[in-house]
Parts: structure tokens; C-alpha cells; sequence
């Protein structure tokens, strides 16, 4: 297997302590099933261009650049050189400007993750100590990067041998919770219904487990793609019906918690069966020495 390839390097730094390290992305979509844009007529591949808004003149690729609109229509082109001579420290280091809690970091802000290992075998002690500082300390150091042409601010904490890093999202890019939250009214609710709904919830207690997760679209899709492939007939599967929003409350906590024990039950009773079912045909089987009798 070839080795991942980094999608940054740099030197992570600690007040006067630093190392080389790497970035790779810790998430993929590789396994997800993507179509092409086809020619329904030719069944060929179809490619985008870039086509000029004004003249509708095809656009190759020595042509294009990029323009920051300043008035309406009127842009102003910056070359990548440009770009390039914005320097500003983060760009190849990752300076660490403090350590906070990590139960204060809004899931929110949370964007994307990368693993950070060490780059080369020469900072491999210095990348140990910052990160077991951070484990002993239970902290979640804050730095800035760039990536892309922008500058991130990126948690880091350790992670098994390794650290993980996410960029985080400005306040800009948040959206104010007030905005879909202000309306909600405040029903009064009894305390026996918030009981009920307490025991269906301990009764679906569980441990995060993400081996468990299952893309089911996904699986439909590529079921689909399969049955398309081999000629079959693709049927469409029936709606279910929306349930009335008609519902007594109590009525629904008292049933969601009688139909969780009795699948509960069920389940355990079921995993029992087979047993008692062989144990059972075991008795009325007639023996070898009866059956010789005969």
C-alpha cells in the first residue's frame, strides 16, 4: 500500500519548541457512489467548460483567472504570485497560541479534520512532548494555519500516537441560533411525561459506536446501479404514509415505552428459541437402542 500523501507541511511550534510535521485528511468520500453527467443520446461522458458571460466565447484553461468584483461587473484580476507574496507566518508554521478545555469548544465551529503526524525522525521528541503535555493537562491547544489560501484557526488534541486537527469556522460563518430558535413557544409540560420520555431514552442507552453506523441511501444506490447494470426492472418503493398530527402525547410516550419492552422482551425470548427448540426436540427424538428394539 503507497503511503498517504501530506496535504501541508510545516513546523508545529510551541513557545520555542517546534517540529516538522504533516497534515493528512482524516475524512474521504472515495467510497461514495458518484455519477457522471452523460449524453442520454450517445451514452458519452459530457465535460463543464467555462464560457465568458458576455461574449458566450469558450474559455481554455490559459485563459482564465481570478477577479475580485469591487463594482458592480468591474473586477480586479489578482495573479497567484500575488496571492503567493501574501505571506504571513501561518503559512508554514502552526504557531500555537493557547490551550483551552475542550468541553468550551461549541460543536459549532467545528469544520475539518486532519491527522498531524510527525514529518521526518527529527522533531518525533518534541511532537511527543507537546502532545502528551496536552493529555496530561486534558487541554485542546488553538493555532493558526492556512490551507488553500486561507487561514484557519485549527484545534489540536492528541490523538492515539498522533494528534487530530480541525479547522474551526469564524464567527462569520455561524448562523445566529436566535434566528430559528426565538419562535419556538414554551408548552408546559408535566413532569410525568418528561419521566416517560426519561425511561425511553434509558431503554435506547447505548456507547457511541460508529462501526454501527449504516449508510443506507447508499446501499439503495449502489443496489440500484447494480439491478440498472444487469437489465432489471427498477420498481419504486411505496411511500409510507404521514402519520396524523393529530397525537396525544401521554398516549404516545405511554405506547413508544410498552413497544420498546415488548421488543425488548421479544428479542430476549427469541434469543433463548433455539435452545429450548433442540432441547425440546431432543426429548421426543426415540433413542438408538429403542429404535433398534423396533
Amino acid at each position: 500500500m503507497a503511503a498517504p500523501r501530506a496535504y501541508w507541511k510545516g513546523t508545529l511550534k510551541l513557545s520555542l519548541v517546534s517540529c516538522p510535521v504533516a497534515l493528512y485528511p482524516a475524512s474521504t468520500t472515495v467510497e461514495k457512489t458518484r455519477f457522471h453527467m452523460i449524453n442520454r443520446e450517445t451514452g458519452n461522458r459530457l465535460k463543464q467548460q467555462m464560457v465568458d458571460t458576455e461574449t458566450g466565447d469558450v474559455v481554455e484553461g490559459d485563459q482564465k483567472g481570478r477577479g475580485y468584483e469591487v463594482t458592480k461587473g468591474k473586477y480586479v484580476e489578482i495573479e497567484k504570485d500575488e496571492l503567493d507574496a501574501v505571506q504571513i507566518e501561518s503559512n508554514h508554521t502552526i504557531d500555537i497560541d493557547s490551550f483551552v478545555p475542550e468541553g468550551e469548544i461549541d460543536k459549532r465551529y467545528l469544520d475539518h479534520p486532519y491527522y498531524i503526524s510527525p514529518d521526518g525522525k527529527a522533531g518525533v521528541d518534541a511532537f511527543a512532548v507537546i502532545r502528551d503535555a496536552m493529555k496530561d493537562q486534558d487541554r485542546v491547544a488553538l493555532a493558526r494555519i492556512v490551507l488553500t489560501n486561507r487561514e484557519h484557526v485549527i484545534a489540536i488534541e492528541p490523538l492515539d500516537k498522533g494528534m487530530l486537527g480541525t479547522t474551526l469556522r469564524y464567527p462569520y460563518e455561524v448562523r445566529d441560533a436566535g434566528d430559528y430558535f426565538d419562535d419556538i413557544k414554551s408548552p408546559k409540560v408535566t413532569k410525568d411525561m418528561v419521566e416517560l420520555a426519561g425511561h425511553i431514552l434509558d431503554s435506547k442507552a447505548a456507547h457511541f459506536d460508529p462501526s454501527k453506523f449504516k449508510d443506507e441511501y447508499e446501499t439503495a444506490l449502489k443496489a440500484l446501479v447494480r439491478r440498472k447494470a444487469a437489465g432489471k426492472p427498477i420498481k419504486a418503493a411505496a411511500r409510507e404514509e404521514k402519520p396524523s398530527n393529530v397525537v396525544n402525547l401521554m398516549d404516545a410516550l405511554k405506547q413508544s415505552l410498552k413497544d420498546r419492552k415488548g421488543g425488548a422482551r421479544r428479542s430476549r425470548s427469541s434469543a433463548r428459541r433455539p435452545a429450548a427448540h433442540r432441547a425440546a426436540k431432543k426429548a421426543h427424538r426415540p433413542s438408538a437402542r429403542s429404535r433398534k428394539a423396533g
